[in-house]
């Protein structure tokens, strides 16, 4: 072949790689821009999606648990993790609870369920739940309509009632549902009702724990509010057990609205009065906290 037309086709072929070179140069200018947006796009949606999931979470599934911060780390265009810093409230004195890891991404988002299902400590001679980070121990509900566990079903109230100046949390499971009328007459002015458990699972308990989700909230100043909140929390929350609820309180008024057990509050000494009382089918205490001349009870 001629120089001079291997030499033009060496031209051509370069000028043809510069012009792509250019080209892809532009393209990638121009895309780049709008790929970090969508990409961050994305990202926000599912960020949102997961903070709007780990409230809804705890406020019909976290008995006595507050929520104290919740941020975003490690955020990135792909995702990133959101941290959420958890407390118990015990008669005004703070728990540190586990702290939750959550993810997310441009396809979804992931729960810390690790920290949020607690772990088990189980022998021969004894069983409890505890938090796995905190390794304090959960206080347990027993549903009145389960009528074999795995274990005996505790009550702590004696123990509890003869620690010197503590404060402490203790689950309350009734022989039977109760209405919020009947409870309030049966449970004593110096102790708080911070949580009432509405509904769960009816599993099988006999042969070991199935981790079964407690569902319940905080009546706080004004129980009627707090139900039609429940309500509307459960219907946006939505699984099996949640609907079979719906179906049969969604349109009841919240007097009529029958109660499974209640979450207390208070100091060790109050708990004494609870003590062989008949409606109690358990008493599981949770955390506690030593009292300090610095902080007052608030009972």
């Amino acid at each position: 072949m001629d120089s001079s037309i291997k030499t033009a086709l060496k031209k051509a072929k370069l000028k043809q790689l510069l012009k792509t070179v250019i080209i892809s140069f532009i393209v990638v200018i121009i895309l780049l821009p709008i790929f970090y947006k969508t990409g961050n796009y994305f990202a926000a949606k599912s960020s949102s999606k997961l903070h709007e999931a780990l409230f809804l979470h705890n406020a019909v599934a976290a008995p006595n648990i507050q929520i104290n911060s919740q941020v975003t780390s490690n955020s990135s265009m792909f995702g990133g993790n959101i941290i959420t810093n958890r407390s118990k409230n015990i008669n005004g004195y703070l728990v540190q609870w586990s702290t939750l890891t959550s993810s997310y991404d441009w396809l979804g988002r992931k729960i810390d369920f690790n920290e949020l299902i607690p772990g088990f400590y189980w022998t021969d001679n004894e069983f409890y739940e505890y938090d796995k980070q905190t390794k304090n121990k959960v206080a347990t509900f027993y549903h009145p309509s389960i009528q074999e566990y795995y274990a005996d079903i505790p009550n702590d109230l004696v123990a509890i009632s003869q620690m010197d100046n503590y404060v402490a949390e203790v689950a309350i499971s009734f022989d039977q549902p109760y209405t919020w009328k009947e409870i309030e007459e049966k449970i004593p002015d110096n102790l708080n009702i911070v949580w009432l458990f509405m509904t769960s699972n009816i599993a099988n308990e006999s042969k070991g724990p199935s981790g079964v989700q407690v569902y319940g909230f905080d009546p706080s100043d004004s129980p009627k509010d707090a139900y039609k909140y429940f309500i509307d929390s459960l219907e946006k929350y939505d699984n099996e057990t949640t609907r079979e609820f719906l179906s049969v309180n969604k349109k009841k008024q919240f007097d009529e609205v029958k109660i499974l057990g209640v979450m207390l509050t208070g100091q060790t000494k109050n708990f004494k009065a609870l003590e062989n009382q008949a409606f109690i089918r358990g008493a599981s205490v949770g955390a506690t906290a030593q009292m300090v001349p610095y902080i007052k009870p608030e009972k």
